[in-house]
């Protein structure tokens, strides 16, 4: 377990035995700069994030809703991507220790090359890398870079995910400090995912492999939170912050508008 691995698996160490919930946060930065995003990340683990989760704007996201979608689009028509992501990460660890997992998508990764990508990510103080378009078992020269960086990567497991490729997780659950489970086999921001039937999934994942396990998608409010986590280690929570800070007038506001929603969604996992 490296350094940057132990900084995530404390972190849910520390929320198990206080018997809390995680909650991550997700931000699409650059959006709407890349140093407001610094500033409203940071505003989120004061308000009670225990994870943040740097989005990289990406032109094609297949697994994005709307909401994320706009705010990609609007990041890269202000110079966000993956340099600019990074940079913001580094800002971010240089005033807060909190695990950083770097979101995004393969293709900018390949194109900056896998060992450089993984190594300017070590250097920005990200912990683990979640790349939503590649598969377990592909992607060995990432795969290999990450860990020669100390980065883990965090898997995906969605409603569609066959026990037998769970069950072939269970070779890098040790360098796993937890897995991600889709609540819906659609985008990011749906209003109907089963988020009671996720939990209890959510647990059969965290049973066969042996690590935490987050849900996300689909959840956009306190009582949604509640429902994904009652068993299940945690909850992510995207679509809602970046709508937040898209209807936001002004920074003020939207400082105000992502803070009191996380407090909310911590005030609810707590309760």
């Amino acid at each position: 377990m490296t350094a940057s691995q132990r900084r995530i698996e404390a972190a849910f160490a520390k929320l198990a035995k206080e018997k809390r919930k995680a909650l991550v946060a997700y931000l699409c930065i650059g959006d709407p700069s890349a140093a407001e995003s610094v500033e409203l990340a940071l505003a989120c683990v004061e308000a009670g994030a225990d994870v943040l989760e740097l989005g990289v704007p990406f032109s094609d996201p297949t697994a994005d809703g709307p909401a994320i979608a706009r705010a990609s689009q609007r990041s890269i028509a202000r110079g966000g991507g993956l340099s600019a992501t990074l940079a913001a990460a580094a800002q971010i660890r240089a005033r807060s220790a909190v695990p950083i997992v770097l979101f995004g998508y393969y293709n900018p990764l390949f194109v900056r090359g896998e060992a450089r990508a993984a190594k300017d990510a070590a250097d920005a103080g990200v912990d683990a890398l979640l790349v939503v378009d590649l598969p377990h078992d592909e992607g060995p020269e990432l795969r290999a870079a990450a860990a020669a960086h100390g980065l883990a990567i965090i898997p995906l497991v969605a409603p569609t995910t066959a026990p037998a490729r769970v069950d072939a997780l269970k070779s890098a659950a040790s360098a796993t400090p937890f897995v991600y489970y889709v609540s819906v086999t659609g985008v990011t921001g749906s209003a109907v995912a089963p988020l009671v039937q996720a939990s209890h999934e959510a647990a059969v994942v965290r049973r066969t492999l042996g690590v935490p396990v987050v849900v996300g998608f689909g959840i956009d409010a306190p009582p949604k939170a509640r429902d994904a986590a009652k068993h299940a280690d945690g909850v992510v929570v995207g679509t809602a912050i970046v709508k937040a800070i898209e209807d936001g007038s002004d920074a003020p506001a939207r400082r105000a508008a992502v803070s009191g929603l996380v407090r909310s969604l911590r005030a609810a996992l707590d309760g």
